[in-house]
């Protein structure tokens, strides 16, 4: 416990006021479900990549992280060298065409896009997805309420439980107060602050000790190990022994946390909410830039730990904690130590979002009052009270405490190997079958919830391997076995529709948008809409400019011959014929082949 200092006091308090307001101020205009839930889809780049980064980089980046480096040394970096892959790789491959697939089908959920996806018409995808989502979730808010009880517990000394306590109902009411809308524009902060506190407090530790040869010096004397990147020294009675080498098989665990960033909801969700795929290449690059270098600096925290603090600590977790006490002034350290409230709040907030909105429009809604007309008023009110619901669940799995780390590792599997391979394939194999996402999401989050169980059970095959790494090729095999053998292909060609938007969006991202037209997407007339078995009821009649004076063109494609039993007049579902003959093409007779 650190000294309790007013400037301490008056900086959280501050910040949770702040929060507050930014809630207050935007729960005005949150009115609509989607609102609440995706913000309708109008994050710009940066806004889209500071949430991102909050939004996953959740207390272990300043608890978690930097203790698992200060017992074990440089060796548990490998942890961070696979997320900064996996950030990229998931800005890369997935943001491009989840934004694209999501507003096609107007999905504001995993869930509900899968079921789309899939052509599931008996919903079974969107069940077992929803119940994946509500259950992984709600331990992984209990991490973030564990990170509240120490970090309440170590500043304040009020206790685990009470600090926990205090913590949860805050953000669950600055949550519920704010929705999407207030997430965007906090997390903007919040991202901000993380990003400019992991420069500063490895600066002002390294420019205390003398620069990186005294650390070097110091860590050496401390253990040899500590600067092996392929050892992992243990820290027992509070000193740094040998240790011994970290081995191929924990390297590849320590490497295969980068691969759970394509199943996480509360990432993917960012890119379903960005306004247009024009904004992706930059989005991509502040993030990845934010990424490095936030875990670059929470890594040197736990390394500078070792070498600059007095004494050993009895919690390795408090780490950053005890260094910015240590080495800063009371009003520096509390902004510093705001930045470990913020990178908590920033996640639970969001995953407590994406619960509610799961539990309210995959269950409540998909399966309650499935045939039934809901105001959005009510809806709001649902979610809502699903975000109480889903706090109350953690706040009681929190109170057993854990190491913030372990609890992360395992909710970050279970998301990686139920949704990771089954997003993957769902967005670059257009012919994989429902059969194939249901084997792939069931396998994958029952591997991980049993691997603890089976690897014993292998005898001299036993590997103690992260849980990710077999369920995430357990539910690719699974997937990819029962996506080619079993069950009807979609009906649509999903290539196509991943093509399109990439192809027709307007020149001038300054372009005026049209009312109810999501921001970055060209105006279409005659917009058909996707039903729950997948298929296109209608087709797009594209708007084009007239042609410049003295321009040439090529001629107009002509209209197709229509069966003579139609000869002046066409069903209503139709668009009307273009006045001057020429234009867009008429579509073909619903059911005579869309192309797709």
């Amino acid at each position: 416990m650190i000294a309790l200092t007013v400037p301490v006091m008056i900086t959280f308090g501050v910040f949770l006021i702040a929060m507050v307001m930014v809630g207050v101020v935007t729960h005005e205009e949150t009115t609509t479900f989607d609102d609440f839930t995706v913000g309708s889809r109008r994050l710009t780049a940066p806004v889209a990549a500071l949430s991102a980064g909050a939004a996953d980089m959740s207390g272990w980046l300043f608890l978690g992280l930097p203790g698992a480096v200060y017992m074990a040394g440089i060796g548990a970096t490998w942890i961070a060298v696979g997320l900064i892959v996996g950030t990229y790789l998931n800005w890369r491959f997935v943001a491009p065409r989840l934004r694209i697939y999501t507003e096609r089908v107007q999905a504001v959920t995993l869930p509900s896009y899968l079921e789309e996806r899939f052509e599931d018409g008996s919903r079974v995808i969107r069940l077992l997805s929803a119940v994946v989502t509500v259950v992984f979730f709600t331990v992984y808010v209990a991490s973030g309420l564990v990170a509240c009880g120490l970090l309440a517990d170590e500043i304040f000394g009020a206790g685990f439980e009470l600090g926990l306590t205090v913590f949860a109902v805050v953000i669950v009411i600055y949550t519920i107060l704010g929705g999407f809308r207030a997430l965007s524009v906090s997390h903007s902060i919040q991202g901000t602050l993380m990003f400019l506190t992991a420069i500063a407090l490895p600066a002002i530790a390294l420019w205390q000790l003398g620069g990186f040869g005294a650390l070097h010096d110091r860590l050496t004397a401390a253990g040899p190990a500590l600067l092996d990147p392929l050892a992992e020294s243990s820290f027992i009675d509070k000193k740094w022994t040998s240790g011994h080498s970290l081995g191929a098989v924990a390297t590849i665990s320590l490497l295969a946390w980068g691969l759970g960033y394509f199943g996480q909801p509360h990432i993917l969700t960012r890119f379903m909410s960005i306004r247009s795929t024009r904004d992706i290449p930059l989005a991509r690059r502040l993030g990845v830039m934010w990424v490095i270098v936030v875990l670059t600096g929470a890594s040197l925290v736990g390394l500078a730990g070792i070498a600059a603090l007095d004494k050993p600590l009895d919690n390795p977790e408090t780490v950053f904690i005890a260094l910015s006490t240590q080495l800063t002034s009371p009003w520096l350290a509390g902004v510093l130590l705001v930045a470990v409230l913020a990178a908590i709040k920033s996640t639970v907030d969001s995953q407590l979002l994406v619960s509610a909105t799961s539990l309210t429009e995959d269950l409540y809604r998909a399966f309650f009052r499935r045939r039934a007309q809901i105001s959005d008023t009510m809806l709001l009110l649902i979610g809502r009270l699903s975000v109480v619901a889903v706090a109350l669940v953690a706040y009681v799995i929190a109170l057993s405490g854990g190491a913030v780390l372990d609890i992360v590792a395992y909710a970050w599997a279970g998301f990686g190997a139920a949704f990771g391979p089954v997003i993957l394939l769902s967005l670059f194999w257009p012919r994989m079958t429902a059969a194939g996402a249901k084997a792939g999401m069931l396998t994958g989050a029952l591997t991980v919830l049993l691997w603890k169980h089976i690897d014993p059970l292998l005898g001299p095959l036993q590997t103690g391997i992260y849980e990710m790494v077999p369920g995430v090729l357990a539910a690719t095999a699974a997937a990819l076995f029962f996506g080619t053998f079993v069950g009807r292909r979609p009906t649509l060609d999903w290539s196509r529709v991943a093509e399109e938007p990439l192809r027709t969006e307007p020149q001038d991202p300054d372009e005026e948008q049209i009312p109810g037209q999501v921001q970055g997407q060209e105006q279409r007339q005659g917009q058909g809409a996707w039903q729950s078995q997948g298929a296109w009821q209608g087709q797009e009649q594209r708007r084009q400019e007239p042609p410049q004076q003295g321009a040439s063109y090529p001629a107009p494609p002509q209209p197709p011959s229509y069966p003579t039993s139609y000869p002046s007049s066409y069903p209503s579902s139709w668009p009307a014929p273009p006045a001057d003959g020429g234009g867009t093409p008429y579509p073909g007779p619903p059911g005579g082949g869309s192309g797709r």
